[in-house]
């Protein structure tokens, strides 16, 4: 996921805490496991097996704003200096619609999704075609190209 605000940033005054998930809550990513056994564990250092784990993992760190693991896991040919998270974003919901490659066989795969948020509370999604490599051994996002 790439979602980086091409609107201009809204300045609150002071950074909004970061959401914080709790190891055993649900995973944000919509897979039933909780945090910790699921994304939080990538978010740690585990390695995605496939494609599509990575893609829930950078929807979930997203969802908690992790930029680190956004940065770490993103390609560096087409990896930005910084990622930006909008303070009145939330995202809310992730669907799986198609896979296509992407296993622990595969040296590219990609995964289109709808992935629902609310901008300063209007309900919103993002339906986007994500392009996955291998790079170094490990899965990273490469590209987007945004369905709608």
């Amino acid at each position: 996921m790439s979602r980086r605000t091409s609107r201009p940033r809204r300045s609150t005054g002071t950074a909004a805490p970061a959401p914080r998930t709790m190891a055993d809550a649900p995973c944000p990513c919509g897979l039933p496991a909780t945090y910790a056994e699921c994304c939080g564990r990538l978010h740690a250092g585990a390695a995605a097996a496939t494609c599509e784990a990575l893609m829930r993992s950078r929807y979930t760190a997203f969802v908690v704003q992790d930029a680190a693991y956004l940065l770490r896991t993103w390609h560096p040919d087409t990896r930005p200096p910084t990622v930006d998270f909008d303070p009145g974003l939330r995202w809310t919901g992730l669907e799986i619609l198609a896979v296509t490659e992407g296993s622990p066989f595969h040296t590219t795969g990609t995964v289109t999704f709808r992935a629902h948020y609310t901008d300063d509370g209007r309900p919103d999604s993002l339906h986007e075609r994500s392009r996955f490599v291998r790079h170094e051994s490990h899965w990273v996002y490469a590209t987007a190209v945004f369905v709608e």
